[in-house]
């Protein structure tokens, strides 16, 4: 059968049909973006998007939204766009649907991607393992993380956390001197602070004072493109500095969630897939005292879906409604 799979963010919304059978994604479309911005909302939005299309759109949807998820009311940080759960099959003209938080999406596209689109970043060159858990952690705007529960015979169930809220634990001196620079605008400092899009910013400012340097003008989307073209110092090793933090926060995911299999995901994942690759990454996850042998036996996994918030949408439904 044949949906519509969308993929809402606080700046963009993207739509595609997509065709599943047997709880997998057969096929997916070229996706439509539309800036949430110049649309009043989803039901806007989907009508624009039929008007793409030409036939009418399946009386279907998978919903995946950047945000949490409740009964009453969805609202986005970053745009004007309100949903309300329980509306939504109306406004749409939808008989089916789900409604989903976008980075458990993510989950769902890791758990059904097929093995070309990840790259291996730590741990033995082989496939993730198809049992017991694997930990996913994106950075983005935030620190999305996961659980991909593995249940037998192929099946699998996603597990949403916060787990981005736990407190940051710096690994050396230099880490140290960051966190109290980071407190002096945060009181309490969370591994999010440290590791999503923005947090390049405070770690410059704390690398430049460090190392008497000056500091690089512009905000995180100038320090990123700085960092990743190489044109400024102090934005390099910020970056390389994040890599490490990363590396660090994804080795505690997964003790934390005993897991087997580690992937990294997000949009500024997929950014720093170069940077990913230099030791700075790997030797931070195994850096786990006496847990050091168990952590270098953990595959770890970039995934390069150019989609996956779409994919996985797409994929939570086809699950949700796979026969049996």
């Amino acid at each position: 059968m044949k949906i519509v799979t969308i993929d809402v963010g606080g700046t963009n919304a993207r739509f595609a049909i997509a065709e599943i059978g047997d709880g997998h994604v057969r096929h997916m479309g070229e996706p439509t973006t539309f800036a949430t911005g110049g649309v009043s909302g989803l039901a806007a939005a989907w009508k624009r998007f039929e008007k793409t299309q030409p036939e009418a759109l399946p009386r279907a949807a998978s919903i995946a939204v950047a945000g949490p998820v409740n009964e009453d009311e969805i609202r986005f940080t970053n745009s004007h766009w309100v949903i309300k759960p329980a509306e939504l099959a109306d406004e749409l003209g939808v008989d089916s649907h789900v409604l989903i938080n976008d980075f458990e999406a993510v989950g769902h596209a890791v758990a059904r991607a097929k093995p070309e689109y990840f790259v291996h970043l730590a741990g033995p060159d082989e496939a993730l393992p198809d049992h017991g858990v694997t930990s996913i952690a994106g950075p983005g705007t935030g620190l999305g993380v996961a659980q991909l529960i593995h249940t037998g015979n192929g099946g699998y169930r996603v597990q949403p956390t916060e787990g981005g809220h736990i407190g940051f634990a710096p690994e050396d001196r230099v880490e140290e001197q960051l966190l109290d620079h980071v407190r002096g605008v945060f009181p309490r400092v969370s591994v999010e602070r440290m590791c999503s899009g923005p947090a390049i910013v405070q770690i410059a400012e704390a690398i430049a004072h460090i190392e008497n340097l000056p500091m690089p003008s512009g905000d995180d989307r100038e320090l990123w493109l700085s960092a990743l073209t190489g044109s400024d110092q102090v934005a390099v090793k910020a970056c390389e500095r994040f890599c490490m933090i990363l590396g660090a926060a994804a080795g505690d995911f997964a003790l934390a969630h005993g897991a087997n299999g580690v992937v990294i995901a997000g949009g500024l994942g997929l950014r720093l897939k170069e940077t990913l690759t230099k030791p700075g990454f790997a030797e931070r996850f195994v850096y786990k005292g006496r847990f050091k042998g168990l952590m270098q036996k953990i595959p770890v996994k970039l995934i390069t879906h150019p989609q996956p918030g779409l994919f996985g949408a797409a994929a939570a439904y086809a699950q949700t409604h796979a026969p049996g």
